[in-house]
């Protein structure tokens, strides 16, 4: 493939990403199931509206100094705020502002609840994704890599947030040119959602998708389209002909096949 064309087929995969997470967090919001869990979404999460963003970040921002005030900057509550505020800066594009508000925030998260409590392993997880949003994955990977560590150990190996972490650290290897070593994570984590969640939720065509991507990104080209192709019928069978994540497939299918 042309680099050109290499480049739309990595466009065309954040967007099926974004596409499949908002559908996830869609049927989440209807009851069907839990998805992504932690306070802040990966880089690979929907932007939104600019004006919204900047609201989020000011309400966040509100929140979390009444609450250093009333409660105490360590408080568990105000240590959540920070956590959500530093998601909303790294939504809104304010990677300067989020990576020492992770930074800060899992410190003291570590030191007050300790280093096995799931928010301090959210902690990990989410500064991981800050330095992979600020380009650079491979300071991410061995964060990510301690937050799997740890919830495999403290939530269990099938646990939807362990599952979610282990996904983020197959994309960050597959961006620092390791697809080899993204391959069996995701299929690791397709086996998983497809008994946790079924064949046909987001998450699951998503850990498909993302197995399909990686086996195109290691030169497989092959076994990329099988799975490609498997992802259109069931996203084309469970969300519908012409749902945005349906086209995306087909797009990327469309890619593979043709070199």
């Amino acid at each position: 493939m042309t680099g050109e064309s290499c480049a739309g087929c990595a466009r065309t995969m954040r967007a099926l990403r974004q596409q499949l997470q908002q559908a996830a967090e869609d049927r989440s919001m209807a009851g069907i199931g839990l998805s992504r869990t932690d306070g802040a979404r990966s880089a690979d999460g929907s932007p939104g509206d600019a004006d919204e963003l900047t609201d989020q970040v000011a309400f966040f921002e509100q929140q979390v100094a009444e609450r250093e005030r009333e409660l105490g900057p360590e408080h568990p509550d105000t240590l959540g705020s920070r956590n959500n505020l530093g998601g909303a800066c790294q939504q809104a594009g304010l990677l300067d502002r989020a990576v020492p508000l992770f930074e800060r925030n899992l410190a003291d998260t570590e030191r007050v609840l300790g280093p096995d409590h799931p928010d301090t392993l959210a902690g990990h997880n989410n500064l991981a994704g800050a330095y992979e949003a600020a380009g650079d994955p491979a300071r991410a990977i061995p964060i990510y890599l301690r937050a799997l560590a740890g919830r495999e150990r403290v939530l269990g190996p099938e646990d939807l947030r362990t599952l979610v972490c282990r996904d983020n650290l197959a994309r960050a290897h597959e961006l620092t040119g390791n697809p080899a070593r993204a391959v069996p994570l995701h299929e690791c984590t397709l086996t998983d959602r497809e008994r946790a969640l079924g064949p046909g939720h987001p998450d699951t065509l998503l850990s498909l998708s993302n197995l399909a991507y990686a086996h195109h990104r290691a030169q497989d080209r092959e076994r990329s389209a099988e799975l490609f192709a498997q992802a259109l019928s069931a996203g084309q069978l469970h969300l519908g002909p012409e749902h945005p994540a349906a086209r995306h497939v087909q797009e990327l299918l469309s890619h593979v096949r043709g070199g």
